[in-house]
């Protein structure tokens, strides 16, 4: 009988590797083709032709959030681990399986720029995970829509496109995005929407959000702005004075810019425009009632009916107050009176005028004081060059320094008065149009024009009349004289104290010096004005005349100096 030889120790490694697959390393780390032998609660036995068959959870045969679909003889793939546990079983992952030949089929994707379909299956930090047939993305949470979302939940668990941004298999991260898939699509919806829209069009949509500017409508897929200014011609401070989102609202397309895909839209210009024929219906001079609708630093507006608002400025709010804020005369919602000052149809500008309408407190003041009748107030302000006096009918007067008192200099008659102080003073002269009032407070002391309600043409003085006066006051500019003992007083310049230059010096006269002058005429406030220059000359030329002219061989001197001796001898 033969004897069989028994294997040796190197005849049963090579059997034993054999059945493991070879000595090309094997099964492990290798994606292989099993059978499912049978299923055990939650685990499935798969068989990939090795001692030992392995175990693989349920759970890595289903997509995210839905049951396995797997039977008996169903033949699977997956990833062998390890050939053998410590209990002698196959360690084998269908999770990995999927994910090494979706890493495959990623990276062609990726290369293509294509996109692929992935489930959104939970919540990590910054974002969310994505199950890409295996393989697990990142979606960060700036990339899940267009607009921010609040909640992803109805996304989860349902399988949609991605684009991926970016993947690193050593690394094992990949990037993608929903976002770009939404954007692509719009812009495909967006393009082919707006070649559908004409400028001109008028179209319905619903309000789909509302900013302080204006809202934004969609037009069907295509969003377009209704800006404030043209949701209505008349004032809107916020679109949800009219619209609320979700409102459907009519609308006409005012611009499309094809290239940047924006629509401008315009809710007025579907009403008649309230400026056609402004200028008939707001004549130059109309007195018109208008509603505040808004101040500023420069004026306020006024509302004259829907749609037409005009300004007014804050030179033309009050005759008094002058360099006053708007908003201390007016209110907003103040219904007022106005009168129309300019119209401009083209610019869709209308002036107007607040202190026109109510009556010019410097008419009213000049009906009431008269030049030369004696008004009291409230001494309001003191300046450098004269006193301001409160008066009746909310306007000021000024009495300028050299009015103020007699014999003194105008720094020292300043100081004899103070804020607040009341005042009696003579009205000097009235400009209505340059809004002023001259008052003089010496000339109610003597000889003034109102001293005994006469002027210096009542008290006998006439242009060309020589008369003697008297020194009053000595100033820089001339003097101030008075005719007679108790006339007229009035003001010789400077430039009329004598023909010679010596002789214009004011300082050479004192207080009560006599002299004779001549009246060369008599200002707004009826007070004369000499001249002891003109009298020169005019005596000149009465001596001249009386005398004889310089071609009798006589000089000039000769001839005056006969005037003279005639003069003194009579």
């Amino acid at each position: 009988m033969a004897s069989t030889a028994l294997p040796s120790r190197d005849d049963f490694a090579a059997l034993l590797n054999e059945s493991l697959g070879g000595e090309d390393g094997g099964f492990e780390g290798r994606v292989v083709k099993g059978t499912v032998t049978g299923i055990e609660n939650d685990m499935a036995l798969i068989d990939v032709g090795l001692k030992s068959e392995g175990r693989v959870p349920l759970r890595e045969f289903a997509a995210p959030g839905q049951k396995a679909d797997l039977k008996v003889g169903d033949e699977v793939e997956v990833y062998v681990d390890r050939v053998e546990n410590a209990h002698g079983e196959a360690m084998l992952s269908r999770d990995r399986a999927r994910r090494e030949a979706a890493w495959d089929k990623l990276e062609s994707e990726f290369t293509e720029n294509a996109r692929v379909e992935g489930v959104i299956f939970g919540r990590v930090k910054g974002g969310f995970t994505v199950d890409l047939d295996g393989a697990v993305a990142f979606l960060p949470g700036s990339q899940v829509d267009i607009r921010p979302v609040r909640d992803v939940t109805p996304l989860m668990d349902i399988p949609q496109p991605f684009q991926i941004l970016k993947m690193d298999r050593r690394r094992g991260n990949i990037v993608v995005s929903r976002r770009a898939i939404l954007e692509e699509t719009r812009a495909e919806q967006r393009s082919g929407l707006i070649q559908t829209l004409a400028e001109g069009q008028i179209i319905e949509g619903v309000v789909k959000n509302i900013t302080d500017y204006g809202a934004f409508v969609d037009l069907g897929g295509i969003d377009g702005l209704l800006h404030v200014t043209d949701l209505s011609y008349k004032r809107i401070n916020h679109p949800n004075e009219m619209i609320n989102i979700g409102d459907t609202v009519r609308v006409q397309i005012i611009r499309i810019n094809r290239d940047t895909q924006r629509i401008s839209l315009g809710m007025k210009q579907l009403e008649s425009d309230p400026w056609e024929g402004a200028a008939a219906k707001y004549p130059v001079g109309a007195k018109l009632s208008g509603r505040v609708t808004n101040i500023t630093e420069y004026g306020a507006f006024v509302e004259l009916e829907p749609g037409i608002e005009g300004l007014v400025h804050v030179s033309e709010m009050s005759w008094t107050k002058k360099n006053v804020h708007p908003g201390k005369i007016v209110s907003t919602s103040q219904e007022v009176d106005v009168i129309v000052l300019e119209v401009d149809p083209e610019k869709r500008r209308i002036s107007l005028g607040l202190k026109q309408a109510q009556n010019n407190p410097w008419d009213s003041f000049a009906e009431r004081h008269p030049i030369g009748s004696t008004v009291e107030g409230e001494v309001k302000n003191a300046t450098e060059f004269g006193l301001f006096i409160g008066l009746d009918g909310d306007v000021d007067g000024m009495v300028h320094m050299s009015d103020i008192a007699w014999g003194i200099s105008g720094e020292d008659a300043l100081a004899l008065h103070r804020k607040g102080e009341t005042v009696q003073a003579v009205v000097l002269d009235i400009d209505v149009e340059k809004e002023r009032i001259s008052l003089g407070m010496k000339q109610l002391e003597r000889g003034g024009p109102a001293a005994g309600g006469t002027t210096a043409a009542a008290a006998g003085l006439n242009k060309n009349q020589t008369v003697t006066v008297t020194v009053l006051e000595v100033r820089d500019g001339g003097l101030e004289v008075q005719a007679g003992e108790d006339g007229a007083t009035g003001f010789i310049k400077r430039s009329d104290l004598g023909r010679d230059r010596d002789e214009q010096r004011s300082e050479r006269f004192q207080i009560g010096q006599k002299f004779d002058a001549l009246v060369t005429g008599f200002d707004r406030a009826k007070k004369p004005t000499f001249s002891i220059k003109a009298l020169q000359i005019a005596e000149e030329k009465q001596a001249v005349a009386q005398y004889g002219s310089s071609d009798s061989g006589a000089s000039l001197g000769d001839i005056l100096g006969e005037a003279l001796k005639a003069k003194n001898e009579g």
